[in-house]
């Protein structure tokens, strides 16, 4: 009976014994750890276009090492101080635990731990850090399931880049730099030992906060190591007395390089490429661009310069954006999205921006259309008061001048000829020579504001620099961009930028608006956008007006232009603008001049190009009054000789009639003069006191004009 019952109780143990081995089983395969591959975060490499590394963009919080870039004497102060026998079990030191769980139970709740380097890593990676018995248990089935999955060289290489090191440094390569301005495999045998020793208690024995403690923490980490054999004494003692030379640096010079053109790269792979900002973030791609990284650093410096851009009367930052791009290829080489502290994906004025473009698009709706109907450089434009349908356009300085040339429209931005222009053309040519260049246009802009600028949605400077780039291409838009090519973390080419171009304007009439915008520069609005050294350039600048009754100022300023191997735009104006908010001058005197910084920094490595035009004459007016041409000196000298005599003769005879013209005409002039004074005697009492004040007004207005 006995027999009977020991062998039900060992049937019965055998059998508890296989339910929680397939009990431990289940839960150990339940347990998914592919989460630890996910967030081996690689950064996504971005090259400029002369192929050299420009920048990095990752969401990872570590610099990744690799194994066989663990210094060994890391592992040997990480393996001697948190889990000397790391390579002899299989996740779980059940001795350690048994350990921590007599002085648990005795303690009434949980103090020690006694995890595993396993363990801490599910803890890290999985788990919360609360103790409790529940977590305890999930952290001994994830660390059996990582013990099944990975090799002992693998778990080191995830736990070293998963565990904190304090001073916001995640994984040994990011506190390596953090702490000791190095990569990791040049850390000395101490300074690794610093490291292995900060993690039971980051903020505590932190070199940066308390170096007596660390240096206590680092030098039991170092007996411990003699102690289990990785070092001998000798070596420790040695390494005791080295003392901790901190040298802190950013981990990683290229990540958050040229913010707001990443920020662009991620927009254009997300809306042209359909490839996500989560994969870019982490997917280890690499991403080859048009940046040229010299100009889109001086556009950067530019951007730093406060004395460039207007003060604000508020705690509202005057903001702007600006785009350079390559007119041949339509590759964006610098951008830069705004003033101030950049965010990752902030709003870009550079690209996200809508506001009316004000004069700076008239090359674009009038005057281009224009020269492909037939106009000329120096066709002649009504300046005088219309009133087409309503709509009565006013010249900035309130002047009419009757007729102008369309040279002098557009060099001194005049408003009314520009009116007149599309009314002649028709608004739809506008709308059709605005598509051409890449301007948004919607139904509702078929009006006779578009001449001036006035948009219903507005447009970004990379608008306006897309559109401008046209003119030194010989007429045809290239479609702007960043990207060149996008290679996956496979090695596969996975997104490659293909040409588009549109006519936008014929070659002839693109060298006429050039003409006409280099005019602008050298006589007309953009005076102060002329660049150093002599340097061709062509531009137009653009204001828009306040709403605000009473108030005199401007809430859009632009300047876009272009020398003949580099197109740019730059907008400036306020995020809100409000009676507050506003700007006091206009873009001749803030726009112009930020383009001007912006080009001299840009082409100081560009060849000095000339635009290549043809010669423009002005047409023949006559003068008012004319007399006889001297002959040229040459036909004179073709001449035969005259007798001297009949030439001295002849010259006598002419004083003599010369004489007698004088006199007579002397007569008659006083004989006119007797019979006037007589006329106006007889009238004096007859003429209008009102006639004689409007005469005066006539010449005045006249000597105004």
């Amino acid at each position: 009976m006995l027999k009977g019952y020991l062998v039900r109780i060992v049937v019965i143990a055998a059998l508890a014994v296989l339910l929680l081995s397939l009990l431990n089983m289940y839960m150990v395969n339940a347990k998914d750890v592919s989460k630890l591959e996910k967030i081996i975060a690689q950064p996504t490499v971005i090259y400029g276009h002369d192929g050299k590394l420009a920048s990095k963009l990752s969401n990872a919080k570590v610099d990744w090492v690799d194994y066989e870039n663990i210094p060994p004497s890391f592992i040997h102060a990480l393996v001697a101080t948190e889990d000397r026998d790391f390579f002899k079990h299989g996740g779980v030191d059940y001795y350690g635990i048994a350990r921590a769980a007599v002085k648990n139970v005795t303690s009434g709740g949980v103090v020690e731990g006694g995890s595993t380097l396993t363990q801490q890593l599910a803890k890290n990676v999985f788990l919360t850090h609360q103790k409790t018995f529940t977590r305890k248990f999930d952290e001994y089935f994830y660390a059996k399931k990582i013990e099944k999955e990975y090799s002992k060289e693998n778990i080191l290489e995830l736990y070293a880049n998963h565990v904190y090191f304090g001073e916001g440094a995640w994984g040994l390569g990011r506190a390596s730099q953090i702490y000791f301005g190095k990569q990791p495999k040049e850390l000395s045998q101490s300074e690794a030992a610093v490291l292995a020793g900060l993690i039971k208690a980051p903020s505590a024995y932190s070199p940066v906060k308390n170096m007596e403690k660390a240096k206590e923490r680092r030098n039991l980490v170092l007996s411990l190591m003699a102690e289990q054999g990785y070092i001998t004494k000798e070596e420790a003692e040695k390494d005791k007395k080295e003392s901790i030379q901190l040298k802190q640096k950013k981990t990683d010079p290229f990540k958050g390089k040229y913010p707001s053109y990443v920020d662009q790269i991620v927009a254009e792979a997300e809306q042209k490429y359909n490839i996500p900002q989560g994969d870019l973030l982490s997917g280890g791609y690499k991403i080859y661009t048009e940046m040229d990284q010299d100009m889109q650093a001086g556009l950067e410096d530019v951007y730093k310069d406060d004395k460039l851009f207007p003060k604000s009367s508020s705690d509202q930052m005057v903001q702007s954006g600006s785009v350079l791009i390559d007119p041949k290829t339509g590759g964006i080489r610098a951008l830069v999205g705004g003033r101030g502290v950049h965010s990752f994906r902030q709003f870009n004025h550079a690209t996200q921006l809508k506001r009316q473009p004000g004069s700076s698009l008239k090359p674009i709706v009038d005057y281009a259309p224009a020269l492909e109907k037939g106009f000329d450089v120096y066709s002649s434009l009504k300046d005088e008061p219309l009133n087409l349908k309503g709509y009565s356009p006013e010249n900035y300085d309130h002047q009419y001048r009757g007729t102008v040339t369309m040279y002098d429209a557009l060099v001194h931005s005049y408003n009314v000829p520009a009116v007149y222009t599309l009314n002649e053309i028709g608004i739809q040519a506008g709308l059709d020579s605005a598509a051409k260049f890449g301007i948004p246009v919607t139904k509702e802009d078929r009006q006779l504001g578009l001449a001036l600028g006035g948009l219903s949605r507005g447009v970004s400077p990379l608008n306006m620099a897309e559109a401008f780039s046209a003119f030194p291409n010989g007429g045809v838009r290239e479609a702007s961009h960043t990207i060149v090519k996008i290679i996956g973390p496979s090695g596969k080419v996975e997104a490659m930028h293909k040409k588009e171009e549109t006519r936008a304007v014929s070659k002839e009439n693109a060298d006429k608006i050039t003409y006409m915008l280099k005019g602008v520069i050298n006589e007309g609005t953009g005076k102060k956008a002329k660049l150093e050294g002599g340097r061709e350039l062509a531009g137009k600048t653009g204001t828009t007006q306040l709403a605000e009754e009473g108030t005199d100022g401007s809430k859009d300023q632009w300047f876009a232009g272009y020398t003949p191997n580099l197109a740019g735009a730059v907008w400036v104006g306020y995020d809100h603008t409000s009676s507050e908010n506003y700007l006091t001058d206009s873009a001749t005197d803030t726009a112009a001049p930020i383009f001007k910084a912006i080009m001299d920094r840009a082409v100081k490595n560009l060849p000095a190009e000339k635009f290549q035009l043809p010669v423009y004459e002005k047409p023949y007016t006559p003068p008012p009054e004319t007399e006889k041409k001297k002959k040229p000196e040459e036909d004179k000298a073709k001449e035969k000789p005259k007798d001297a005599k009949k030439e001295q003769n002849s010259k006598k005879d002419n004083k003599d009639k010369e004489k007698k013209k004088e006199n007579g005409d002397r007569k008659e002039k006083d004989k006119k003069e007797r019979k006037k004074k007589e006329d106006s005697k007889d009238n004096k009492d007859q003429k209008d006191p009102k006639s004689k004040e409007k005469e005066q007004k006539d010449i005045s207005n006249e000597n105004s004009n």
